[in-house]
């Protein structure tokens, strides 16, 4: 059987510091969030070549918008190294959604393709105990919850899943909107922001503004669960021509690289999803950035 390869199979560099970004001048909407998971997991698969992936929110949030879909759009990235998925969700719709999604990818390449219809902080040990998430298996989870849906527990969870590199993750923070989303919460509000947040100490992110929320959840990616790299990635909301911050993307990795090519997914994805080729001149760029440092 031929050995699995490594998370990021790329020249061992000695730093510990992530490679350098350009500054970011564009803006990623809304709608466009999926078109930015899809860039960078084209990123990711072109130089893992294999890969699972999970997403424990995985339903359509826009009915009508498909290319605001991100499951839809991973399945159809090319190329189709990404061989193993667990799709979860527990609303009718999302769930009847998915499974017509499923139901319409080709028969080749033959994929594992997992539909768990519960809620995601109850099935996660089971994504994570199926045997498809080895070790030396590169593993991308996105947590595109609605507002407060994802417990830390499970977070936890999945950060201590691997011994080496840990699982990536993009967790969805609603930062522009952490006042209204607390308050609307209708019944037992304090019990489901502890497990949110994973303690009693949530209430101080009442008084931060976006920015400071964004590097408090970061800060605790790192001391809590121990990921070397963590980047909050602003999403805005349209208003008046100009937008605002709604929500922050943050990522987490235990690889240098991941910030760098996080950063190129997030220049291009208001783009067409590039073609292989136009891929394999990014990931010869990322090379010469190495060879740079």
């Amino acid at each position: 059987m031929p050995k699995q390869e490594l998370l990021f199979d790329l020249p061992v560099i000695s730093q510990e510091r992530p490679l350098r970004l350009a500054p970011i001048k564009n803006r990623i909407w809304t709608e466009q969030k999926a078109k930015l998971i899809a860039k960078y997991l084209q990123l990711f698969v072109l130089i893992t070549k294999h890969g699972v992936y999970i997403d424990g929110f995985a339903g359509p949030q826009y009915a009508d918008k498909e290319d605001s879909w991100t499951a839809r759009l991973t399945l159809a990235n090319e190329p189709r190294w990404l061989k193993t998925f667990f799709l979860c969700d527990i609303g009718r719709a999302q769930v009847a959604a998915l499974k017509k999604l499923i139901a319409s990818q080709p028969v080749k390449p033959k994929r594992y393709i997992e539909l768990l219809e519960t809620d995601f902080n109850k099935s996660v040990h089971r994504v994570l105990s199926s045997g498809k998430v080895g070790d030396r298996v590169a593993t991308f989870c996105l947590l595109d919850q609605r507002t407060f849906e994802c417990d830390w527990a499970t977070v936890a969870a999945l950060a201590k899943a691997k011994k080496t590199e840990k699982i990536e993750i993009m967790y969805f923070v609603p930062t522009g909107w952490f006042e209204r989303a607390v308050a609307g919460l209708k019944r037992d509000k304090v019990a489901r922001m502890e497990k949110w947040w994973g303690n009693s100490d949530w209430k101080p992110l009442l008084k931060m503004n976006n920015a400071a929320r964004a590097m408090a959840f970061c800060e605790k990616l790192k001391k809590d669960l121990g990921y070397k790299y963590v980047t909050p990635w602003p999403i805005y909301e349209r208003e008046r021509g100009i937008g605002r911050i709604m929500y922050h993307l943050i990522h987490a990795s235990d690889h240098r690289e991941a910030p760098y090519l996080m950063g190129r997914a997030y220049r291009n994805a208001t783009k067409a999803l590039p073609p292989e080729e136009q891929l394999k001149l990014e990931f010869l760029d990322l090379k010469r950035a190495l060879d740079e440092q």
